[in-house]
């Protein structure tokens, strides 16, 4: 099973949802990078579950341990390794599914391709997998920030038909944690939380987009043809759970444009810095960094499990039916928005590493 990213940065996964605790091994970070318990944890909050009434009701502290490769709060470049143990796992609301298929979960298919599956909380396929990825994404993220000065700020776009108008360049983290919904737009999140209160005690569940923004990118990351940026992001996106779909910049709709008004023209300055007034590429072009941001969105289709009675099979393959249990998000979006800025941000730490292998400034030094 694959449950590695990264070609220098990289990260390995591990754990499932209701076993005794889910981590990540972060290989090839560079020496000497100010790393905390506390700096993991504040993205690993904005991740668990329980934290606000407009999603599952699951408590986990989620409270992360350092294993390796920190001292005296410093990395050391050797794999660095990030447990967190689980603790209120309710085994028993999955009776039901170990001989049933759960509707648009990957029960069926695990089962095909392996002959077994972890079929109490659903295992690897848990959105419970991402804790390792928002607490590698934490240490991505502070790299890029503390060395290049990339900012990376994700948002609630969209839930359902209610879209937040904003422009996406002046978001601010602060902004986004006004609210439990994670919307920058006051007067829509308002509407996004009734809407999936009224979803919630329906028994069902709704989707969205979260649409994020990366600023502070220089021109020259990323690579030709199959690791294009914008690529590797797809994919990492992709990987998320209950992600269906991904766009940058112009995205589906620049399909509708002329060539004449979808092109970004080139513009130089007093000191021949170049940029381009208009960003339809969303800050890459030729899967490369051009130096604008990269504006991007990700679709998040409704929670599978809803509480309603579904048809479905048994793991004889006889027909049967089957009403959702448990403790579950009605619309995963709130959540997701670390996730998808620390998947933004592992790609682009990778990057950020290649180049300067790719650039003779390998090994890495802090600078």
């Amino acid at each position: 099973m694959a449950s590695q990213l990264g070609s220098v940065f990289r990260v390995s996964t591990f754990g499932e949802s209701h076993g005794p605790g889910v981590g990540v091994v972060v290989d090839g970070c560079p020496p000497q990078l100010e790393i905390t318990s506390e700096m993991i944890q504040r993205e690993l909050d904005r991740r668990k579950p329980g934290q606000s009434k407009i999603v599952t009701q699951r408590k986990e502290a989620d409270e992360v341990q350092i294993l390796s490769g920190v001292l005296d709060g410093r990395t050391l470049g050797t794999p660095i390794a990030l447990v967190v143990m689980n603790s209120d796992a309710r085994s028993r609301d999955y009776d039901e599914m170990k001989d049933k298929y759960r509707p648009s979960h990957a029960d069926f298919a695990y089962d095909e391709k392996y002959g077994i599956r972890a079929w109490s909380g659903g295992g690897r396929a848990s959105a419970r997998e991402t804790i390792g990825r928002v607490a590698a994404g934490a240490i991505a993220q502070h790299f890029l920030s503390q060395t290049y000065g990339v900012s990376i700020v994700a948002w609630v776009e969209r839930v359902q038909n209610l879209a937040a108008q904003v422009d996406p360049l002046t978001v601010t983290r602060q902004q986004v944690e006004e609210n439990i919904v994670r919307c920058p737009d006051p007067t829509m999140a308002e509407q996004m939380i009734s809407l999936i209160e009224s979803i919630r005690k329906e028994g069902d569940s709704v989707g969205g987009t979260v649409q994020c923004c990366v600023q502070g990118v220089p021109p020259g990351w990323g690579e030709p043809v199959f690791d294009k940026l914008e690529a590797d992001l797809a994919k990492a996106m992709m990987s998320l759970p209950a992600s269906k779909g991904f766009e940058i910049g112009s995205g589906f709709e620049g399909t509708y444009w002329k060539g004449s008004d979808h092109n970004d023209a080139f513009v130089a300055d007093e000191s021949r810095s170049v940029t381009t007034p208009t960003n339809h590429s969303g800050g890459i072009q030729g899967g490369i960094s051009n130096g604008m941001p990269l504006v991007m969105r990700v679709g998040f289709k409704p929670v599978a499990t809803i509480m309603h009675e579904q048809a479905t099979v048994t793991t004889a393959h006889e027909n049967t039916t089957l009403k959702g249990r448990g403790r579950h998000d009605p619309c995963v979006l709130p959540r997701a928005v670390p996730m998808v800025e620390a998947m933004v941000a592992l790609v682009l730490a990778d990057h950020a590493l290649r180049q300067e292998v790719y650039a003779g400034t390998w090994p890495y030094r802090n600078r």
